[in-house]
């Protein structure tokens, strides 16, 4: 028996006309496109943003501010000398008069430490800037030409390296005649060594990317490229490890000023304060207390200032 076969009509095609009627314009896809994207930051503006955003980086960058500005300004308004004696004021302890009280020459230790606190930031600075001038200059050579001139290069600064940083700042100082600049000299005789050590190996990273290559092949020279090309993309931990030197560059300071090979008297800094207050322990402590205190501060201060820089920079804690 054979099936029926079913014939169907075909389905009749009804052509559609596409009105404006039948769209509602919506505006908000215009309006709110910039809102659904991450605004365009530039990667110093992102830094900072990020860097706001750490607590104790932002306590610790306005704790030193304050302590720059005091250093700068509290010895010029102040109406006590650094250096002004009063034998009838001598071993005050802390007063409204007198902040911090006054040594055994009646002389104002509030104004005397933030005099020691220019005297200090100035010579941590400085050295600061040398070390990071030295170091890039000496380590961009080094990494950039590599070859024979990297390796004695590198075989200079080991040997340097081998004796202790201290024991070469204090023949230094022996040497030359105690002051501020023969300090800053002998501090950053041998502090740039670990800066040269960073951007050497900034630059061996670096030195083969394509605009470096593109560089040379226009015909430009290697300072040029060094200054031009490799070191602003080494920035980064350049700034931190300059901001690491600072708190060094304070402590050997106040070492050396406290074992007597520092700031010539009358001159004031925190290491002499130190060194003064240590002879008054038993008897008169705050006047060790306060100036150990501000480097202790200082100090921290920096470091966790340094960390948070380190994390604000870092391309990879970018979100």
């Amino acid at each position: 028996m054979k099936g029926k076969v079913l014939e169907t009509a075909p389905l009749e095609e009804k052509e559609v006309q596409l009105t404006d009627d039948l769209f509602e314009k919506d505006d908000s896809a215009y309006t709110d496109a910039d809102k659904m994207t991450r605004p365009s930051l530039s990667y110093w503006s992102d830094a900072w943003r990020r860097f706001k955003a750490n607590p104790v980086a932002m306590v610790s960058a306005i704790l030193l501010l304050i302590v720059i500005l005091m250093a700068i300004f509290q010895p010029i308004f102040s109406r006590y000398a650094y250096d002004e004696q009063d034998p009838f004021c001598t071993n005050q302890g802390p007063s409204m008069e007198h902040l911090f009280g006054t040594d055994d020459l009646g002389r104002d230790i509030f104004t005397r430490c933030w005099m020691g606190a220019r005297v200090s930031l100035l010579i941590a600075f400085i050295v600061a800037v040398l070390n990071g001038t030295i170091g890039i200059l000496y380590g961009g050579i080094s990494g950039y030409f590599g070859g024979v001139a990297d390796n004695l290069m590198m075989r200079f600064c080991e040997l340097v390296a081998s004796i202790p940083q201290m024991l070469w700042v204090v023949l230094l100082v022996l040497v030359m005649k105690p002051g501020v600049f023969p300090i800053i000299i002998a501090i950053a005789a041998t502090g740039w060594i670990g800066m040269a050590r960073l951007f050497r190996g900034q630059v061996f990273a670096l030195k083969e990317s394509e605009f470096v290559m593109a560089s040379r092949t226009m015909g430009a020279g290697s300072l040029w490229i060094i200054m031009k090309h490799l070191l602003p993309n080494s920035m980064s931990p350049i700034i931190i490890s300059m901001a690491n030197v600072i708190p060094g560059a304070i402590f050997s300071e106040s070492f050396l000023s406290y074992i007597g090979l520092g700031i010539p008297l009358p001159l004031a800094s925190w290491g002499t304060l130190a060194s003064d207050g240590a002879n008054q322990l038993l008897t008169y402590p705050y006047q060790l207390i306060f100036p150990a205190l501000l480097i202790c501060i200082t100090m921290l201060c920096f470091n966790l200032m340094g960390d948070g820089l380190r994390d604000a920079l870092d391309p990879r804690m970018r979100q």
